[in-house]
């Protein structure tokens, strides 16, 4: 039987541990308010079977699909990209499930093959036909599961930095923590509350490394929707569940018979090329690899015009151009 003493200390302690939890969840959920507020949808929002997805649609032109990677958004792509291939294209770029303002599909996102899908059909809904569908980082996955699916009028692919091949070993210890349960219900949270802006810089910086962020760039991509706790939730279960899709997906590679862009940098240390890039080109039919000496992992902002040219040779392959 506990002493009178322990049990007051445990008392002591639990009420502490639970202060603590509802001053960091009232202190997340002012910050949640905060970002969406100050980051709102730059599109519309699409009803697909129940699940809300966010797409912004610009320009006029072949149909050309943008699928961001990890913790992104389709700020990602609107910040400077979009009103230049809005020029050629009609441009759709999409927030992935669980991501920007498109609602989470739960465990099933773990799937890149079901994200694509739900995507699918929200660009069925907006009309689309015969798109170029680049993905870029965990989006080259999705666009990969896009090319895979039984949609017949893919016109072509263009991967961009994408993670698309099996990797040696784990990810590193942050998404470790974090797509476990208990860093779900522990780390998340007091993510969400007390991340700061310097930190959140800083994890850009690593991002973009060894080149550098455009100016103005972590103003306007919204880091703050990134770090709601539902977002960190959905991010870090997808990119702890990716390996085994990858794994299967790899091996439908070689009959993927649609044009196929690569585009990767050599100093690209998030997705290396070794990995991913260069076993995908070997695996495809009809693949062209680019590789640019010196390029880190965030080419459509350090180096628009190589991705707009991947886009171009991609649309003409396609005969679209």
């Amino acid at each position: 039987m506990r002493s009178p003493r322990l049990a007051l200390s445990i008392l002591i302690a639990a009420t502490a541990i639970g202060g603590c939890a509802l001053l960091t969840d009232r202190r997340a959920t002012a910050r949640e308010m905060t970002a969406e507020a100050a980051f709102p949808p730059t599109g519309r929002i699409i009803d697909v079977q129940g699940i809300k997805v966010h797409a912004h649609v610009q320009g006029i032109g072949p149909d050309l699909v943008l699928i961001h990677g990890a913790s992104g958004n389709t700020r990602d792509f609107t910040f400077s990209l979009v009103d230049r291939l809005a020029r050629d294209y009609r441009v759709i770029a999409f927030d992935r499930p669980g991501l920007g303002w498109s609602e989470s599909l739960g465990p099933d996102g773990v799937s890149p093959l079901l994200q694509a899908r739900l995507l699918q059909k929200a660009a069925d809904e907006l009309g689309v036909t015969r798109p170029v569908v680049l993905g870029h980082s965990y989006g080259g996955a999705v666009a990969m599961a896009w090319g895979l699916t039984d949609t017949p009028d893919t016109a072509a692919l263009v991967i961009v930095s994408g993670a698309t091949m099996p990797w040696p070993g784990g990810l590193g210890p942050f998404y470790a923590v974090t797509g476990s349960r208990l860093g779900a219900a522990t780390v998340i949270p007091a993510i969400t509350a007390f991340a700061s802006p310097d930190q959140a810089q800083s994890v850009i910086a690593g991002i973009f490394a060894p080149d550098a962020a455009p100016a103005g760039y972590a103003d306007y991509v919204g880091a703050a929707l990134t770090m709601r706790r539902g977002t960190l939730r959905d991010n870090a279960m997808q990119v702890s569940g990716l390996k085994p899709h990858v794994t299967l997906m790899a091996e439908k590679y070689p009959a993927l018979n649609i044009p196929v862009e690569l585009l990767h940098g050599t100093a690209d240390t998030i997705v290396p090329a070794s990995i991913h890039a260069i076993p995908l080109s070997d695996s495809l039919p009809d693949a062209n690899l680019v590789l640019v000496d010196g390029m880190g992992h965030m080419p459509h902002h350090t180096h628009p015009d190589a991705v707009i040219a991947a886009i171009h040779r991609a649309a003409t392959r396609a005969g679209l151009r």
